[in-house]
This record gives structure tokens, C-alpha cells and sequence, in this order.
């Protein structure tokens, strides 16, 4: 895969992300989560910009001026996604009240999405997903995976888990709990 898909894959698998997690933020006004959303953005923001560069400099050493433009589109559309994610994730930081109606349609929900930070006693550290079977044990599913400044999207069974790494997860509101102690280490598997 060149890099500029590679880039551009990136940016879309991000920008999903990010509407997950905003939506999420705004339904349990979970600060925590609005904050991963507006760092998101900005790496939304850096990603953009290097793949606009890659573009323009593929067009001035005689590339396909029509794919360029498409791919410019493509991140620009990409990236309005990711400013509107922003936006909703703002009103939780903000402290906006929601209104009675969309509170109520937006609680009908069954399914969070958390956030946990795996420690160095977690039993979740130096295994892989499949390992530990986290959705079959709690009902959390990852999502994502921030590693440093890296996201791992879409972790499958034979994704590893490290000690420092954020684990992005969604699932029923009772394995919430479980898996946020799990990652920190105050809960063991069984």
C-alpha cells in the first residue's frame, strides 16, 4: 500500500473514531472521553496537512491532477467530520446542558464506550486480546487502542496489549466496571 493510502486510510479510520467517541462523550457526558476527541482532532489536523503536501508534490512532478484533487476532497470531507465530532465533544467540555428532548433519545442507548489505561499489574499487559478474551469476559469490545501517539483501529485477537496503552472499548454499561479495573490492575482474570 503506498503511503498517501496508507495516510488517507488512516484519516478515515480516525474520523470514525472520533464520532464514536463523541457521540459517547455527549451521551454520558464523559469529560475524559470529549478530551481523547479533541486530540484526535488535532492529529486529524497534522494527518491532513501531510497529506496535502504528499499530493502537491505528486502533482508538480507531472501526477494525475484529477486524482489529486480527488484525494484533497476526500481529506477535506474527512477532516469537516472530524471538526463536527470536535464540536460535539466541545459541548460536553463546555458544560452545555442538553436539552430534556435529546437527553432522553440519547439515553435509550444501551451500549458505552469507555476508555481505560492498562498498568504494569494489569492482567491485560504483554497479552493479546485473544489472550484474555476481554469482550467474551466483560462484554467490552476495543475499538481502538492508543499506544503513545499511534492508534491501533480495529484491534483483533492477536493485537497485544502493553502496559501504558490506552484501550478504547464499547459494550454494555455493566462490563464498564470490570474492564476499567481490569486495565488498572485491581481486578484479575479468573
Amino acid at each position: 500500500m503506498q503511503e498517501l493510502e496508507r495516510k488517507l486510510l488512516e484519516l478515515k479510520d480516525t474520523s470514525e473514531l472520533m464520532i464514536d467517541l463523541a457521540y459517547s462523550s455527549l451521551l454520558y457526558n464523559n469529560h475524559d472521553i470529549a478530551e481523547e476527541v479533541v486530540f484526535l482532532e488535532g492529529m486529524m489536523d497534522e494527518l491532513g496537512d501531510e497529506i496535502q503536501e504528499m499530493v502537491i508534490n505528486q502533482s508538480s512532478q507531472g501526477g494525475d491532477v484529477m486524482r489529486s484533487l480527488v484525494v484533497l476532497r476526500l481529506q477535506m470531507a474527512m477532516e469537516e467530520i472530524a471538526d463536527a465530532a470536535a464540536s460535539i465533544a466541545d459541548v460536553v467540555l463546555r458544560g452545555v446542558p442538553q436539552h430534556p428532548v435529546v437527553q432522553m433519545s440519547l439515553r435509550d442507548a444501551d451500549v458505552v464506550i469507555s476508555r481505560a489505561t492498562v498498568s504494569e499489574s494489569s492482567d491485560l499487559a504483554g497479552k493479546t486480546l485473544g489472550d484474555v478474551k476481554l469482550s467474551s469476559i466483560s462484554g467490552m469490545f476495543a475499538i481502538a487502542i492508543k499506544r503513545g501517539k499511534r492508534y491501533i483501529f480495529g484491534p483483533n485477537r492477536r493485537t497485544q496489549v502493553e502496559a501504558g496503552d490506552v484501550v478504547i472499548a464499547r459494550g454494555p454499561e455493566d462490563g464498564e466496571e470490570y474492564f476499567i479495573a481490569l486495565a488498572k490492575g485491581s481486578e484479575k482474570l479468573e
